[in-house]
């Protein structure tokens, strides 16, 4: 053989099996579910495969099956084929794999679809470690768990089309099961809404019902707006109750946020006049459950991005404690501007704390630790030098630290009367008339003349046992006189 001949039968022997490659079987299709591959028990789901226009068959298959699952023609223009679960059930769930069939002969199959169904077990709890709420850029804890002791949890972020996160579920000493999901860091370019869930090992596409959903509220550093409440820190059962957020650079949203809770409230911002924005959040007939801190937050419509947090408003619930408690002012409840004056809270029963609270003040109730004396606790509350801005209708509450926001009955009205300043008239008194009791000086004309007339006969007296004594220290002087 000429070596010609044997460089032509090598090159033909190398090209035939690269154009047998080249003119093989076609490439796999692709498999996907509308409205998604997770759907609620008795929902409606379509299974899609699509592949070449030359498909004359396609073919559905679901792990663990035998048989086809299902067999359909294709729809014009024959490039894919639809595969319809009108009601979702467990029997449904589980992997699936598609594949095509047209002159060629059968293509490879798609890469698999896990189609899961949900709603089969009871929704577990999400909440968020610390606090749901987070600075811009920051790391946060999800916590996911549930009673039972269930293998496996889910957590699952809205709109993100990643493959959800999946941890071994973990037993507490409480005998609760959870498991913790790392989450970070945190921005404000879209939003951080997730839902969780469990399942068995044995049963990897039966879902639990989903959790309530749980959104991360990411906080900048813009200005931190006020929040206030219109009917007093200190509320009893069945009052109403309005907080209002308010800021003078002009967000067009808020939310409040209530610390412990998973969810906030969000109400578009108001303009009552140019500049300022606000808007009010109505939380009555209020209930214990309300007492609690709270913060609120503005926000631009053109940004995902809270302002820093407001200052944080207690709201304390009142006759949640049936302990009673008295208050009484010492001296007395009338005193002149100036003095000083105590008021006392006591109670027999336990408290960690005493609470004061002025009717129409603006400012937070005052705090003091209780002291045990006497067989009774108390707390006293020093005003000292005390002006007429202090007169006014006082009560007293007491608190425990295991639930610090709910207070017990309050106390009788003690009224503090403040009299005018000791020692003149330029205030008028807002107190009674005075008394001796209260050593108060009568300085009238008639008055000063008898002070004056009794000053001149101690004078004269004085100088008249003076002039005893030097006469006894020196005789003769006297004699010679």
């Amino acid at each position: 053989m000429t070596p010609a001949l044997t460089a032509l039968l090598c090159l033909g022997l190398s090209l035939g099996p690269r154009t047998r490659v080249q003119a093989g079987p076609f490439p796999k299709p692709t498999l996907w579910a509308e409205p998604g591959s997770v759907i609620s028990w008795g929902s409606p789901v379509t299974i899609w495969c699509q592949g070449s226009l030359e498909a004359q068959e396609y073919q559905l298959d679901k792990e663990g099956s035998p048989e086809p699952w299902d067999r359909n023609n294709p729809l014009e223009p024959k490039n894919k084929a639809r595969f319809s679960i009108p009601s979702m059930t467990q029997h449904h769930a589980g992997r699936y794999r598609c594949h095509y069939y047209s002159s060629a002969g059968w293509s490879e199959p798609s890469d698999p679809l896990e189609l899961v169904m949900t709603g089969f077990y009871n929704k577990p709890t999400l909440s968020a470690l610390p606090s749901p709420v987070v600075a811009s850029g920051g790391n946060m804890t999800l916590r996911c768990g549930s009673q039972k002791g269930y293998h496996h949890f889910v957590l699952m972020k809205e709109g993100e089309h990643q493959l959800p996160r999946t941890l071994d579920s973990q037993q507490l000493h409480s005998g609760g099961f959870q498991a913790l999901f790392p989450v970070g860091p945190v921005t404000p370019s879209h939003r951080w809404r997730f839902t969780c869930y469990y399942y068995y090992t044995n049963t990897p596409w039966v879902w639990s019902h989903p959790s309530d959903p749980l959104e991360i509220l990411p906080s900048g550093v813009s200005r931190k707006p006020s929040l206030l409440t219109l009917q007093g820190p200190v509320l009893a059962p069945g009052q109403s109750l309005t907080l209002q957020c308010g800021s003078d650079v002009g967000y067009d949203r808020f939310v409040l946020y209530k610390e412990g809770e998973r969810d906030f409230l969000q109400r578009p911002g108001q303009q009552p006049q140019a500049g300022l924005s606000q808007a009010n959040f109505t939380l009555g007939p209020v209930s214990p459950s309300h007492g609690g801190q709270y913060r609120c937050y503005g926000a631009h419509n053109l940004s995902s991005e809270w302002s820093a947090p407001s200052d944080p408003l207690n709201i304390l619930m009142a006759g949640q404690i049936y302990d009673t408690v008295s208050l009484s002012a010492q001296p007395g409840p009338t005193v002149a501007s100036g003095e000083n004056v105590t008021l006392l809270c006591q109670s027999r029963g336990y408290f960690d704390t005493f609470l004061l609270t002025k009717e129409g003040a603006a400012h937070p109730p005052l705090r003091l630790r209780s002291m045990y004396g006497a067989h009774k606790y108390q707390a006293e509350f020093p005003m000292s030098p005390v002006t007429s801005a202090h007169a006014g209708t006082y009560r007293c509450y007491g608190s425990r630290s295991s639930n610090p926001h709910l207070l017990s009955h309050p106390s009788e009205p003690l009224e503090l009367m403040v009299s005018g300043p000791s020692g003149g008239s330029s205030l008028p008194p807002t107190g009674p008339p005075s008394t001796p009791a209260s050593h108060a000086k009568d300085y009238t004309v008639e008055n000063l003349i008898r002070m004056g007339m009794a000053g001149l006969v101690l004078v004269f007296l004085g100088i008249l046992l003076f002039e005893a004594q030097h006469s006894q220290r020196n005789p003769q002087d006297a004699a010679g006189r």
